[in-house]
């Protein structure tokens, strides 16, 4: 089990920064397993940034997604289970720049979410971020 961050990125437009991953071809919200020295909320703002160049700050908690069902396994080889907290972020600074990670960065309005090819825990993410919950999702 890896416990990791991501962040829902929005602009003053409401669009969603997601990434275009290199290793699966599918798109996804930025982030990644949290290292030893760092917090949750830190980990999702170092992960923004490797992945996408953009200086962020987080802003609240969109969910926790422990499903014992998502096990990923990479081409190298490894296979884990992620156990990943969700937040919310705006941007602060930075620049827009592809990581070696991607294949692409994008802005997308939440009417064009469905029509990009993602995993479905992606997509359960973006959707609890949506509906603007009072409490973030516990799952």
């Amino acid at each position: 089990m890896v416990v990791a961050a991501s962040a829902v990125v929005t602009d003053d437009q409401g669009r969603i920064l997601l990434q275009r991953r290199r290793d699966n071809d599918l798109w996804a919200l930025p982030g990644g397993g949290m290292e030893m020295t760092e917090s949750l909320p830190g980990c999702a703002v170092r992960e923004v940034k490797e992945e996408t160049g953009l200086d962020v700050e987080v802003t609240g908690l969109v969910g926790t997604y422990t499903d014992p069902r998502h096990v990923i396994a990479y081409s190298d080889g490894e296979v884990r289970r992620q156990f990943n907290i969700c937040f919310r972020a705006r941007v602060t600074g930075g620049e827009l720049t592809l990581s070696d990670e991607s294949t692409e960065l994008r802005w997308v309005a939440p009417t064009d979410l469905d029509a990009l090819p993602m995993h479905h825990t992606q997509r359960l993410r973006l959707h609890h971020a949506m509906e603007n919950r009072p409490e973030p999702y516990l799952g």
